[in-house]
């Protein structure tokens, strides 16, 4: 009889799978069944492995409701789970959290949590109360940027910047000045999404531009694109073509062939033929792609 019960047991795990596989799967299934596909999903969550576990966190955080909120919230708390699972959890409260009718206490348990002796849970959590609106987490959320660990102050970063409130421009600005690698890192990589601010962001792209170190000047290349017309800054280009950091010289000749290779022809020639002699394979193989161009 016992042995019964355990095949009977083992039956209901896999159909519970096999049923949790075909949800992430299909979308349209999982709308057309939602009030039957998510009481399933969160029992799945008990049995799936890693992937399947990530794949059903991403589906109920998407297209869920609340009563998915103490589930994530039990994964993301949980020392035994893994800590990608954990994170992936902490991702999507943060992604429910502003839709939710009632955050205020799921709001108390996180700010309770990132004030927590354990790193980990610090750092989930954090992550976890950056939503736009949540005002409540500010102030939190800031003394985080000073942490005692490296991961969380850059975490904070991240959930600070998902607020979406401009006033904290200024404060991030100060981390970029006395902040850590990393934390300089996590900051330059989110200073375009305050739009409102735009011009003031990228007058600090163009000033890290001529820092020191080619880090912050690549990381800040990266970004500085995502907010300024490339032919419009034609002389900031034609400079970061001669830096000594090969990805800088590679991303600036790059921008150019993609956005103004004619105008970038006609104004500095000399500089884009010298890359056809740089060390660089990559930026070797943009010049000739602009110097193409040329008729």
């Amino acid at each position: 009889m016992k042995k019964t019960t355990r095949v009977i047991e083992f039956d209901s795990k896999q159909r519970i799978l096999e049923k949790a596989q075909n949800y992430v799967e299909s979308v349209d299934l999982f709308i057309d069944e939602r009030d039957q596909a998510i009481p399933l999903l969160l029992r799945a969550l008990k049995h799936a492995d890693g992937e399947l576990k990530r794949e059903i966190l991403f589906v109920l955080g998407t297209f869920a409701n609340e009563q998915c909120i103490g589930p994530l919230y039990e994964i993301m708390t949980d020392s035994t789970e893994d800590e990608e699972i954990r994170q992936h959890a902490a991702i999507q409260i943060s992604v429910m959290g502003p839709l939710l009718k009632d955050a205020q206490s799921l709001i108390d348990k996180l700010l309770k949590d990132i004030a927590s002796a354990d790193r980990d849970l610090r750092l989930h959590a954090t992550f976890a109360l950056g939503w736009k609106g949540n005002v409540e987490a500010g102030i939190p959320l800031i003394e985080r940027l000073y942490d005692s660990d490296e991961r969380v102050r850059q975490t904070a970063v991240n959930a600070l910047c998902n607020l979406r409130d401009d006033r904290i421009l200024p404060l991030l600005l100060e981390r970029l000045e006395h902040g850590g690698s990393e934390q300089k890192h996590a900051i330059l990589l989110n200073l375009w999404r305050f739009a409102a601010k735009r011009q003031d962001v990228i007058n600090v792209y163009l000033k890290c531009l001529e820092h020191d170190e080619p880090a912050m000047r690549f990381d800040a290349l990266a970004c500085f694109g995502l907010l300024a017309e490339t032919r419009d800054h034609l002389e900031v280009y034609r400079k970061l073509l001669k830096d000594t950091d090969p990805r800088i010289r590679g991303l600036a000749i790059k921008r150019l062939a993609e956005d103004a290779a004619r105008v970038a022809i006609q104004s500095f020639p000399k500089e884009i033929e010298a890359l056809l002699d740089d060390r660089d394979m990559k930026v070797k193989k943009a010049a000739l792609k602009i110097l193409a161009q040329r008729k």
